[in-house]
């Protein structure tokens, strides 16, 4: 009797049994808990959003100036698609986002696979690239700005050293990843050095280039906003500003989602495409 006693006493609580199972390392969680669990945090800053902005203006306890409340900015979702064109800025903002990437690619991809291919390249370049790797992307705003004016020609080129700086070091990985175990089965096989190169390693390594450009170009979308920060006609960069400026507030908020929502889409499309280009790559 004492042994089971001393037992019961050992037993956990259930708050730590609660906890235990919460906590289990790499453990596979189903569809619907997923969704729960996800939807938490999401409402639980709802919650304080709505607790913050509650009430008469002068009652809350922050000002609607800084913060408007849920049913704020509902209520601008007109004025933001009619008075700020909405749908305008967003076909400026991803032509601009498209333009760079292209600039930014072009660039980055064969040298990035240059250097995980040749050493003597990667020496030639590292400086470079480690350079770039710990620049502050705002500072490319100004650099930019000296060297390409500020018209349209400057936001594309900003947006391709941006993408040229996070690309280059993912393209150099991918092809750097590669097992020699391929190289030297291609080499024994009597395969030339370019034969390699473009079959060996370029061809191993492109789902995970493809995967960069993926993360890349949603990466893009966040850098938008320094684009479009000096002398843009129309952008969601400028609603943003203008909004800052002269409001209404509601249209940052606005905007801000919309430019969530635009980043999923597009990772969904490139998500789409790489499962057509490589089935036999296991999805994220």
């Amino acid at each position: 009797m004492k042994k089971k006693a001393e037992a019961a006493g050992r037993r956990a609580s259930p708050l730590q049994e609660a906890a235990d199972r919460f906590f289990k390392i790499r453990e596979e969680v189903r569809p619907l808990p997923r969704l729960l669990l996800g939807l938490l945090p999401i409402l639980c800053i709802l919650g304080i959003w709505l607790l913050l902005t509650h009430g008469r203006a002068e009652n809350r306890v922050v000002s609607p100036l800084i913060l408007p409340s849920p049913s704020e900015v509902l209520r601008s979702v007109r004025s933001l698609w009619f008075e700020a064109e909405l749908s305008r800025s967003v076909l400026a903002s991803a032509m601009r986002v498209v333009g760079g990437f292209a600039i930014g690619l072009a660039c980055a991809f064969p040298l990035g696979v240059l250097m995980g291919s040749f050493s003597n390249v990667r020496a030639l370049f590292s400086p470079l690239a480690t350079f770039g790797a710990y620049l502050p992307i705002p500072t490319l705003v100004p650099l930019t700005m000296s060297l390409f004016g500020i018209g349209e020609f400057q936001k594309i080129m900003f947006l391709a050293l941006a993408f040229f700086v996070y690309l280059l070091p993912l393209f150099v990985k991918a092809v750097d990843g590669v097992d020699n175990v391929y190289l030297q089965t291609a080499y024994t096989l009597g395969a030339g050095r370019w034969q390699v190169l473009r079959r060996v390693l370029l061809g191993i390594s492109l789902p995970q280039i493809f995967r960069a450009m993926r993360l890349g170009f949603g990466i893009g979308w966040t850098y938008i906003i320094l684009a479009e920060m000096v002398a843009a006609d129309r952008g969601l960069g400028t609603i943003i500003i203008v909004a800052q400026r002269r409001g209404p507030r509601e249209h940052i908020y606005l905007v801000l989602l919309a430019i969530v929502v635009i980043a999923y889409v597009t990772d969904r499309i490139w998500a789409r495409l790489e499962r057509v280009l490589f089935p036999y790559v296991e999805q994220p």
